[in-house]
C-alpha cells in the first residue's frame, strides 16, 4: 500500500504535461493569458511535487520510476517548448527570425538541462536558467518591440553559458524569506496586469510600480551575490 501514494505524486507531476498540451492549444490560439495560466498550473506542480515526492519517499517506494527524469521533461515543455513555439507562431521577433529564434530557445536550453554544473554549492543557478516562460510573460507585459525581443533572445542564450548566478526563492538560504515575500509580491501583482487590466488606471500604475520594484531586487540580488563569488575566488 506504500506504493500507492507514491504513484499518485508521480501521477500529480505528469499532470504539468497536460498543462502543457492545454497552454501549447491556447498558443496556437494566440490566447496568452490563457497560455500564462496554464504555464502557472503547471509551475505550480512543480513547485511543490518535489516536496511531496520526500514525503513519501517516491524512491524506496517506486524505484522503478526516476522522477528526476521526469520532471526535466515535463520542465522542458513547460519552461522551453512551449515558449519556443509561441516565439515561433505568435511572431514575438521580426519576420524571418522566428524559426531562428525559436530554435536557438531549444538548443541553447538543452544544455542547461544537461549541464551538471547548473546549480552552485549555496543552490543558486548558475547561468541563465531557461526561464523562457517568464521571458514570454515580459515580452506581454512590457509590450516590447520585436527587434527588443530578438535582442533579448540572443543576450539570454549567451548567458546561459556564463556563470552568473540566478536566484532559486525556494532553496537559497541567503534572504529565503525576504524573496519568497518578494516572489508573493510579483506574483500577485502579475496577475493583476495581467488579468485585471479593466481596474482603476491609478491601481494599476501602482501594481505595475510594485512589479518593477520586485524585479528589481531579483536583479541586484543576482548582482551582489555574482560579484561576492568573484571577489572571494580571487
Amino acid at each position: 500500500m506504500k506504493t500507492f501514494p507514491s504513484y499518485l505524486v508521480h501521477l500529480f507531476t505528469v499532470s504539468g504535461v497536460v498543462f502543457s498540451f492545454l497552454a501549447l492549444i491556447a498558443s496556437i490560439e494566440k490566447n496568452l493569458p490563457l497560455v500564462f495560466f496554464y504555464l502557472a498550473l503547471a509551475l505550480f506542480v512543480d513547485g511543490i511535487d518535489g516536496s511531496l515526492a520526500r514525503k513519501v519517499d517516491v524512491k524506496e517506494h517506486t524505484p522503478n520510476i526516476n522522477g528526476e527524469i521526469l520532471d526535466n521533461i515535463i520542465d522542458y515543455l513547460n519552461y522551453v517548448f512551449v515558449p519556443a513555439f509561441i516565439v515561433y507562431w505568435i511572431g514575438l521577433v521580426p519576420a524571418g527570425t522566428e524559426l531562428i529564434l525559436s530554435a536557438l530557445i531549444l538548443i541553447v536550453s538543452c544544455y542547461t538541462f544537461a549541464n551538471n554544473h547548473i546549480k552552485t554549492s549555496d543552490f543558486y543557478f548558475s547561468g541563465f536558467p531557461a526561464l523562457w516562460n517568464v521571458v514570454i510573460l515580459y515580452f506581454y507585459i512590457l509590450d516590447t518591440e520585436l527587434v527588443t525581443n530578438l535582442l533579448i533572445i540572443c543576450a539570454l542564450s549567451i548567458l546561459t553559458f556564463i556563470p552568473i548566478k540566478y536566484l532559486h526563492p525556494f532553496r537559497v538560504k541567503h534572504l529565503r524569506r525576504l524573496s519568497l515575500f518578494a516572489l508573493s509580491i510579483w506574483i500577485l501583482t502579475t496577475v493583476i496586469i495581467v488579468y485585471f487590466d479593466y481596474l482603476n488606471k491609478t491601481l494599476l500604475d501602482i501594481a505595475f510600480l510594485i512589479w518593477i520594484i520586485t524585479n528589481l531586487y531579483f536583479i541586484v540580488l543576482t548582482i551582489i551575490r555574482t560579484f561576492q563569488d568573484k571577489k572571494s575566488s580571487t
